[in-house]
């Protein structure tokens, strides 16, 4: 993974300066040397963290061969050999040729549209003399991260925002629209966290010349349908992971570890690493809550007894159990600033994820294997084929599944709810979720001002955005959606620079994504069992405690135990946001006060910890409202 910076001056000749600046103050994302180089009217440079083998041949910026191109990328390509193959390249000259070295033969053969051949990881800065063009370009599952700034006369662009920072004419201020789409759990937008520095959405490709702005699609699946038996569904689902899997162990040094729960899909990813590194250990990490931390009923708190009986299959497993300590989450926030220059939406969650990040460091390892998107690939639950099958009049398909999962315990509430909800207006479901559910309305969870919720149903309107969150009728475009809310690259960016640690999940390899979007959603939930294709699929690499298992891990069962020591830790905090212009404009802290004042006085295992309406007053809109509020603060310069 590489720091990266460019500069495109319009007025005079580009600075290499300014970009050795911008170069530094990224030195924790890249420790090696800054590497420049100029052409014409444009610097682009990078400071190297060495990831794999091929990154001992980086020389820096890559000139094309007809001196008219000039390339800066950080990335990891799992489809060398496939490309090399296109491009007639030995195996010879492939062994010697760097990630960017490839982006630019890509990119020289294709265009920046051949970037959608390409599999892995990366974000790639072009220049092009001949067109006076800067063009910026992303991953599809945006792995890695990258922003820019048009100012006036100049575009700059860098790996993380402080890159920009260091260019003396970008402002330091917070973006409040990015942060009330946050507090609102909404897709991120163009825009950043910073006011006036954007992203690079994943997938996509930012042209800028002297005629404006050209934003394109890279990578778009293909709507394909598989026609299969049930078993080939799992027998490709177990070769797409299988391959997935592979190229991700790839590495320049250190040990391998994975994230292991009671889940299908981390422990899937870890059990399937296990079996290729035969040869060596897999360290896994289990984090699990302090004793007697209660969990809501149908989940498990305590994920460590199944995940050691995964590690218990796998002799080259090393199984490490991380223990909840009863830590707050308040300490964190600074360091969350200066990592990934983002609010955290969950802090508690933080804690064990940074506890999980020092124990593998501890052991060496340099890579570790998440299972982050396996919701929308492995273990899709199929439950849009239930309004499918309404839709289309298959009514004694449609009871027979209903009667097989009500066999499995769901409540005809439950059923019924995803059957017809897709086709309930917005209100008619809001109405309903209000009445007899949990209420999905942004007062009950976030901690935006009613000022700002109102903003943001305006915006939402103009934009067709449903806030009433109603169930999917169509499985693909439902994980098609989910995936354009991810954002993983400030995340990754952050954890290499905190632990050295490169975070990699074989769940959003765009081959393994596609190929899942084609399996039809009958096939996720087969004989009335959610998730049927993961169960069937690894049931050879996995322990029947967990392939059976119903309920679903409950992360930081622990959360209030390191807040209730905290709370005038709390209320310092919110004096913080309150004199922060933007924390003050945005954030209701009145209410947020009231929320601590009111804290609960259970005792530590006392289940109504777990009571919807407690983990949305307090886990969600009181924590996530504080670190958004902290992120404002900070990005304001406010003490």
């Amino acid at each position: 993974m590489t720091a990266l910076a460019g500069l495109w001056s319009r007025r005079d000749a580009a600075s290499e300066t300014t970009v050795g600046r911008m170069l530094d103050a990224q030195a924790a994302f890249g420790p090696d040397a800054a590497i420049r180089r100029t052409l014409d009217s444009a610097t682009l440079g990078r400071r190297l963290y060495a990831l794999v083998p091929e990154d001992d041949f980086d020389r820096g910026p890559v000139l094309g061969s007809d001196d008219t191109l000039l390339l800066a990328a950080d990335a990891r390509i799992d489809n060398r050999d496939e490309i090399a193959a296109m491009l007639g390249l030995s195996s010879a000259e492939l062994a010697r040729m760097a990630e960017p070295q490839l982006v630019m033969a890509v990119v020289e053969r294709w265009g920046i549209a051949g970037l959608a051949r390409v599999v892995g990881a990366f974000a790639v800065i072009l220049w092009d003399r001949r067109r006076q063009a800067l063009t910026l370009a992303r991953d599809p599952m945006g792995e890695r991260p990258l922003f820019y700034h048009r100012g006036d006369g100049f575009v700059a662009a860098a790996s993380m925002p402080r890159g920009l920072h260091a260019h003396p004419d970008i402002p330091y201020a917070p973006s409040t629209t990015a942060t009330a789409d946050f507090l609102a759990v909404l897709p991120e937008g163009e825009e950043s966290f910073f006011a006036g520095i954007a992203r690079v959405r994943p997938g996509h490709a930012v042209t800028i010349d002297a005629d404006g702005l050209t934003e394109t699609r890279l990578w778009t699946p293909v709507r394909t349908v598989l026609r299969l038996k049930p078993a080939d569904y799992a027998e490709g689902l177990r070769a797409e992971l299988d391959r997935a899997v592979a190229v991700r162990l790839r590495r320049h040094h250190g040990a391998v570890g994975a994230h292991l729960s009671a889940g299908l899909d981390s422990a899937s990813v870890a059990a399937t690493a296990a079996r290729m590194m035969a040869s060596e250990p897999l360290h896994a990490f289990t984090a699990v809550p302090g004793p007697g931390a209660p969990a809501p009923a149908g989940a498990i708190a305590d994920e460590g007894p199944i995940a050691a009986r995964v590690a218990a299959m796998h002799a080259n497993i090393v199984h490490v159990r991380v223990q909840g300590d009863g830590r707050s989450p308040l300490p964190l926030l600074d360091r969350h600033f200066d990592l990934y220059q983002r609010p955290v939406m969950n802090p508690c969650n933080a804690i064990w994820a940074e506890t999980i990040n020092d124990a593998a460091r501890s052991r060496g390892v340099s890579v570790l294997l998440t299972g982050q998107l396996g919701n929308f690939t492995l273990s899709h639950d199929g439950i849009p084929h239930l309004a499918q099958l309404l839709g289309a009049g298959r009514l004694v398909a449609l009871a027979r599944l209903a009667r097989q999962l009500r066999t499995r315990g769901w409540r005809r509430r439950r059923i019924g709810a995803a059957m017809l909800g897709p086709f309930l207006s917005p209100a008619a479901w809001s109405w309903l979720t209000d009445r007899f559910g949990r209420s999905l309305a942004l007062h009950s969870y976030s901690a935006l001002r009613q000022d700002a919720i109102a903003d943001l149903d305006a915006r939402a309107a103009m934009t067709g955005t449903d806030l009433s969150y109603r169930p999917w009728r169509d499985g693909r475009a439902m994980r098609l959606w989910g995936l354009d809310r991810v954002d993983m690259g400030s995340y990754n960016k952050g954890t290499l620079a905190g632990w050295g640690i490169d975070l990699r999940d074989p769940t959003a390899d765009r081959r393994l994504i596609e190929w899942a979007l084609s399996v039809p959603d009958e096939q996720y939930i087969l004989g009335g069992e959610p998730r049927s294709l993961a169960r069937r699929a690894f049931a050879d690499r996995l322990p029947p405690e967990l392939v059976g298992e119903q309920r679903r891990g409950y992360q930081a069962a622990d959360w209030h135990i390191g807040v209730s020591g905290a709370l005038g830790e709390m209320v310092a905090e919110l004096d913080g946001i309150e004199r922060c212009r933007p924390g003050e404009a945005l954030v209701d802290v009145a209410q947020l006060r009231a929320l601590v004042r009111d804290w609960p006085d259970f005792a530590a295992g006392d289940p109504r910890w777990n009571q919807p309406a407690i983990v949305d007053r307090y886990r969600s809109m009181l924590l996530r409202g504080v670190a958004a509020g902290h992120f404002l603060r900070r990005a304001a310069r406010t003490n």
